[in-house]
């Protein structure tokens, strides 16, 4: 037999328990200690112990009279006490690496976003100069904050394309021309803050797993769609990486043999080619043309409008043909979840990017196929929805990475 055991020092397993009870009371607004002992299987000295640590560290505060379930018994007389999390005793960023754009933000330890710096660069600058970029706005929130440096525990990064998790590299990100750039090194060094780096759609899905509408479920799919399209799967609160930290390419699922447009992965027929941002601006531009007394042809774009915004509105303004055409759009992306369905079976799916921003064409069409076309009727099992954080996914997903690999499950790591 193969396999390594090995033991665990005191510390480890004390590390462990203060993170048992951080999770609680994450998942909680307050709970008395007797619930903490209860919850966690931890004796009542060991988390009064805990406890007193974290009160300490100014990261939970205890409360009297506070409203806690009437499930304790207590003796007559003492005050009701609960203990609870304080969200602004320490700090996160996270930074959502987009193309052409980026969003940094500054969170609590409820992932509720403080500050935001957006910043747009040209796609083909090279990756050190927009890292300078990201490098600047956190340095500007620290101090239009007044945070505290000690108080933040580091910075989480959702990176366009393929990343190298245990090292922080952005293998190769081909909407920027990135390769094999160290970025978890790069601003770690820049900033002398701990970085954890993944994938920019598996971060999403950490974001709803622990602070969104993916709290309660056991497994979660967030499929996002922009330039490109990915998907993050979780599983009992863990993200699934692959073999090669490649797991979640839905956007390279081929959907066309015959015909199809050729990707920029080098086949042709890809999701991507069909249901992308620019996919769809290309379907459009046809539609415009042939039609040029239609509703989208006379829409134009503008700095409160973008291109699939001009798309989306021209549906709603009842364009037939643009509906038609996202209609199409929605019934393919509900195909791919057919076989996200049929492959792992999560309870829940949540769409984020242009399907969450353009639901009302994508999600009935989704919904429709993944009920009609998914195996044994798993589809009926499955919740479908948009993402509960819109544009802020990004961000927010980012700063959970941060959460939870440098506060919640550190010792994980």
């Amino acid at each position: 037999m193969n396999q390594q055991l090995s033991g665990s020092n005191i510390n480890l397993v004390k590390a462990h328990n203060i993170q048992v009870v951080l999770l609680n009371l994450l998942n909680e607004e307050s709970l008395s200690r007797v619930q903490l002992a209860r919850r966690t299987k931890l004796s009542n000295t060991t988390i009064t112990n805990l406890v007193s640590e974290l009160i300490d560290q100014g990261i939970i505060v205890e409360e009297n009279g506070s409203e806690i379930p009437d499930d304790i018994i207590r003796p007559v007389g003492r005050p009701r006490t609960s203990i609870r999390l304080q969200p602004n005793a320490r700090y996160v960023f996270g930074i959502h690496i987009g193309v052409g754009t980026f969003r940094v933000a500054l969170t609590n330890l409820r992932d509720e976003i403080i500050d935001t710096c957006n910043q747009e660069f040209d796609v083909k600058m090279p990756a050190e100069p927009v890292l300078e970029q990201m490098v600047a706005c956190v340095e500007s929130l620290i101090d239009s904050n007044n945070i505290t440096r000690e108080h933040v525990i580091g910075l989480g990064v959702g990176a366009s394309g393929l990343v190298d998790f245990p090292t922080g590299v952005n293998i190769v990100a081909s909407n920027l021309s990135w390769r094999n750039i160290p970025i978890r090194d790069y601003l770690q060094e820049r900033l002398h803050l701990p970085v954890v780096v993944d994938n920019n759609v598996r971060t999403m899905a950490i974001g709803e797993t622990y602070f969104g509408a993916g709290r309660n479920s056991n497994s979660l799919v967030f499929v996002y769609g922009r330039v490109g399209v990915g998907a993050g799967l979780t599983f009992k609160g863990d993200i699934y990486r692959g073999n090669t930290m490649g797991a979640g390419e839905i956007g390279h699922t081929i959907m066309l043999m015959h015909g199809g447009e050729r990707c920029h992965c080098g086949n042709s027929g890809c999701l991507e080619t069909l249901v992308s941002e620019s996919a769809i601006l290309r379907q459009s531009d046809k539609i415009a043309s042939q039609n040029p007394d239609g509703i989208l042809a006379q829409l134009e774009v503008s700095d409160d409008v973008s291109a699939i915004e001009r798309v989306f509105i021209a549906g709603r303004q009842g364009d037939e043909n643009v509906r038609q055409m996202l209609e199409e759009r929605g019934e393919y992306l509900g195909i791919a979840l057919v076989n996200v369905v049929n492959l792992f079976n999560p309870e829940q799916i949540l769409l984020g990017g242009i399907f969450s921003q353009g639901q009302d064409f994508f999600l009935e069409p989704a919904i429709k196929a993944v009920r009609q076309m998914s195996f044994g009727r798993m589809g009926e099992k499955v919740t479908i929805q948009s993402t509960t954080f819109g544009w802020k996914a990004g961000v927010v997903g980012a700063a959970a990475l941060a959460l939870i690999n440098f506060f919640y499950q550190a010792e994980n790591q």
